[in-house]
């Protein structure tokens, strides 16, 4: 799990991912035959499919896992130099009580996030929700150091380290660096496809699956397979429809979310797929959310997508949580269906 912890304790707010993109760069150029990056960071690796290509062309495979992650940019520095931020993707406000942080300036800065301490609040205040603008970031630095060392529009993200807990895993950035680990797994577990496949690790997917639609683009693909996390919230007070999918259960191949919905067939041969191999699997059906799924499907003639998702308790925080049973079985699902030529239905 060395590769999922360095992965996940890496920094790459969305339009901001240099640090993690380098990282997937060197961890995926012995798998593809070509790699490279666009204009909006993404990372595309090329791998060819096997034999000698039909007269209309191999069909195009795009894997996509979206290495950005949610954060903050600093929005304004105050005469005792403390730091305001504005969202880069979406947060619960709820979840930033008390937390610490990274600010990325000149040099990597701890912080942490303060509020308005309880006993000077009012009664009224008190029963107000938190909102971001009650919140600033405290770097323990003089003003004249913090100007130094800091400027309107340096990225902030979350401090966590990556933990195993019980079956589980818990780390700051599960959403969507453990879709990435997982693209990353399935192509060096792989045999050669007939197809030729894309492995795209994209940019700025938490602020509207920019990357993705950058890149498929040029891409073209016949298929799309998005890689994220689903909500798994089996968790105290939820009942079964609210549920969506279940720690430990397998993969889960989404239905439908708010950007995109699956390919039936796609669906199908998925689902045939993971019976036959004995992979443990899923459903879901997610009300509001999207992937990158949502971007493919849009470019050019379209494309026949479906997103394999990982269950994810506490998404968008920093203790998201998910089982190693369903990381394992996403790399399986996925390695399975690129590499078995005998069940490609292109004709969706």
């Amino acid at each position: 799990m060395e590769l999922l912890k360095k992965l996940v304790e890496m920094t790459g707010v969305s339009g901001r991912e240099e640090r993690v993109r380098q990282f997937i760069i060197d961890e995926l150029t012995p798998l593809v035959d070509e790699i490279k990056t666009d204009q909006m960071g993404n990372v595309i690796g090329f791998k060819k499919g096997r034999g000698r290509a039909p007269k209309n062309g191999r069909k195009k495979i795009m894997i996509a896992g979206h290495m950005d992650e949610i954060g903050f940019v600093v929005s304004y520095i105050d005469d005792k130099g403390f730091l305001r931020m504005q969202p880069a993707g979406g947060f619960d406000p709820r979840t930033l009580m008390a937390q610490r942080v990274t600010v990325h300036g000149r040099e990597d800065l701890p912080g942490v996030i303060g509020s308005k301490p309880v006993h000077i609040l009012t009664e009224e205040e008190k029963k107000k929700p938190l909102q971001i603008k009650d919140y600033f970031i405290d770097l323990g630095l003089p003003k004249e150091k913090v100007d130094k060392l800091v400027k309107v529009g340096d990225p902030v993200t979350m401090y966590r380290k990556f933990e195993e807990l019980g079956d589980c895993y818990t780390a700051k950035t599960f959403d969507d660096r453990v879709g990435v680990y997982c693209m990353i797994e399935a192509a060096r577990k792989m045999k050669r496809s007939p197809a030729d496949v894309y492995i795209v690790a994209t940019t700025q997917e938490e602020v509207g699956l920019r990357g993705a639609l950058a890149s498929s683009s040029g891409i073209d693909p016949d298929i799309g397979i998005a890689l994220d996390v689903t909500l798994a919230n089996d968790v105290p007070g939820a009942d079964g429809p609210s549920e969506i999918s279940h720690l430990g259960d397998g993969a889960s191949l989404c239905i439908m979310n708010g950007a995109s919905i699956t390919n039936p067939k796609l669906m199908d041969r998925f689902e045939e797929l993971a019976k036959r191999k004995k992979i443990p699997y899923q459903k879901d059906v997610m009300p509001r959310g999207g992937t990158d799924a949502g971007a493919i499907q849009r470019v050019k003639g379209g494309a026949a997508v479906i997103t394999l998702s990982i269950p994810c308790r506490y998404v968008h925080s920093t203790v998201e949580t998910v089982h190693k049973t369903d990381v394992q079985a996403v790399i399986d699902l996925l390695a399975a269906y690129l590499e078995t030529p005998g069940d490609m239905d292109y004709n969706l």
